[in-house]
């Protein structure tokens, strides 16, 4: 195995994976710096997600190297892979999967509180989050009262609460109108720098891309170097093809 950078907090080298035969991800390597939000750009269907579980180890690559901190992801067993998860790691997806039934600090909490967390230090720290996003006035309500972007402003602060190392978001915006998907993102992202929290985003939006300090840029699974030249390349094949 290749000694990974020593600034870098993710880092992965050669992934290649398949779903039922098919390529998701064909020899991607990449390296995500302390407090950096990274932006992994493509188009749906590049394997954007794919690479976000194989960096969360949630997914064991079929072939290539995942470490964190310096130490070997991919060859963790699946217990301590998913301990690291819940205690370095946090998701955000593009849906909030709030539970109905507990009120909007309950379920930013949640992870505090199974955890083992006392009750009153889980809530402090989960109300923090909830007025860092501006959702803080609602903490009492239940994710049915909530609109859809505010319900999504309580799965991010649910995500930061507990204070992760790396916060994987995969299209956490993309069922939100682009007024909202603007103004949680700012939000967001200004709360988690203030964290020195890093974060790899998959987006298909370059919009969103540009709100990161890097974006690597995935086309069918490959790393390339912009998704213009990816087309541009694209192209080519074809008229050769022809």
């Amino acid at each position: 195995m290749v000694a990974p950078p020593d600034n870098d907090v993710i880092w992965a080298r050669s992934l290649h994976h398949s779903h039922n035969g098919s390529p998701a991800l064909a020899g991607v390597s990449l390296g995500v710096r302390e407090g950096e939000v990274l932006a992994v750009h493509g188009p749906r269907g590049s394997g954007k997600t794919t690479l976000l579980r194989c960096l969360s180890g949630q997914t064991v690559a079929d072939e290539g190297e995942v470490s964190f901190n310096g130490s070997a992801l991919h060859t963790l067993p699946p217990y301590r892979r998913e301990r690291l998860r819940r205690e370095r790691f946090a998701w955000i997806g593009p849906e909030s999967s709030l539970v109905p039934e507990l009120t909007v600090w309950e379920n930013a909490a949640l992870p505090l509180l199974l955890r083992g967390t006392p009750r009153r230090q889980a809530k402090a720290q989960a109300q923090e989050w909830l007025d860092h996003l501006d959702i803080g006035p609602l903490a009492r309500q239940r994710p049915h009262a909530l609109s859809q972007a505010q319900r999504q402003r309580v799965a991010t602060a649910r995500a930061i609460a507990a204070a992760p190392t790396v916060l994987f978001a995969d299209e956490p915006t993309a069922s939100l109108h682009r007024l909202d998907r603007a103004q949680l993102l700012r939000t967001m992202l200004a709360a988690i720098r203030s964290h020195r929290i890093t974060v790899v985003l998959a987006t298909h939006d370059p919009e969103v891309a540009a709100l990161a300090d890097r974006t690597a840029f995935l086309v069918d699974g490959r790393r390339v170097s912009s998704l213009s030249a990816a087309e541009t390349e694209g192209r080519a094949e074809c008229s050769l093809s022809v």
